[in-house]
């Protein structure tokens, strides 16, 4: 059985949201004469087999888009997985088979394999991040550094890599950041006025650059506190300060080889765009076989 990585919480992806974003990608590529390679070189009748194959080690994520993009052309195209998301993967392990018409698998195929190759390096680069910290308490959160559009299915593949999510967006928590203290007239002031906007289920969460900033943010006892640019020093005091009071995140010169001696001071959240933005993709073929 293919070995999970470790989750927080469950990964899933509404089907409203996979059904469109496919469609649209799909209207994309095929314009408005459809696959004219395919349609010129292969009979209408011309039915296939396909496998694709993981080319290299990583964590499969998006598997739900690729089964919509042969679905929606054809609902008749039987897609067996092998593989679950969050499931690691060697190389050359076969991950799916798919079985239908060889013209819709075709015009499908690159649909499918951009949102599964994307995704998945999202997944294995995530989790990559998660193993140097899994001897720690400490988690590792995207962002919202996210590509336009692909934002869920993002963070989506985060959560199948064992990573966990910062905020979806502007609206479902508040971030209270060095811009909007500039403008509020200092940190306690920009905390008092969120609170007094904020319903009883939003969270307040404040960024600090400074010890100083930190003590004067706890006086007006936010949810969350964002220890950003610290040095490894500040953040092991900073951590002391706070005293498991509320909860720490750690931001800001996070990458693969920094995310352990981070992660060590003892904060609770270590946030970076590097698993989002940086993320190399994980190379998967398919192969096809005429019946």
């Amino acid at each position: 059985m293919a070995k999970k990585t470790k989750q927080y919480y469950p990964a899933t992806l509404p089907i409203l949201l996979v059904e469109e974003a496919v469609k649209a990608a799909l209207l994309e590529d095929l314009g408005l004469a459809g696959d004219v390679t395919s349609d010129a070189t292969i009979p209408k009748s011309a039915r296939a087999v396909a496998v694709m194959n993981s080319r290299e080690e990583g964590v499969i994520s998006g598997l739900s888009l690729a089964k919509t993009a042969f679905k929606q052309l054809d609902s008749r195209t039987k897609f067996k997985t092998l593989v679950s998301d969050g499931d690691r993967v060697s190389p050359g392990q076969d991950i799916v088979r798919i079985e239908g018409r060889a013209r819709s698998i075709l015009a499908a195929e690159r649909v499918a394999l951009n949102y599964l190759c994307h995704l998945s390096g999202i997944a294995s680069y995530t989790a990559q991040f998660a193993d140097r910290i899994a001897h720690t308490t400490a988690k590792v959160c995207c962002t919202r550094k996210t590509i336009p559009g692909l934002r869920s299915f993002e963070k989506y593949a985060v959560k199948c890599g064992g990573g966990s999510n910062h905020r979806y967006g502007l609206d479902d928590a508040i971030l209270i950041k060095d811009n909007h203290i500039a403008v509020a007239g200092g940190v306690q002031q920009a905390i008092t006025a969120a609170r007094n906007f904020a319903g009883h289920l939003i969270k307040i969460e404040v960024e600090v650059d400074t010890l100083a900033q930190l003590e004067e943010a706890l006086k007006a006892k936010p949810d969350v506190v964002m220890l950003d640019n610290m040095s490894l020093e500040d953040l092991r005091k900073g951590v002391a300060i706070v005293d498991g009071s509320i909860p720490i995140e750690a931001s800001g010169n996070v990458n693969i080889d920094t995310i352990c001696d981070i992660a060590e001071t003892g904060v609770d959240m270590i946030s970076t765009s590097k698993i989002t933005m940086s993320a190399p993709t994980l190379d998967i073929g398919l192969d096809i076989n005429i019946r």
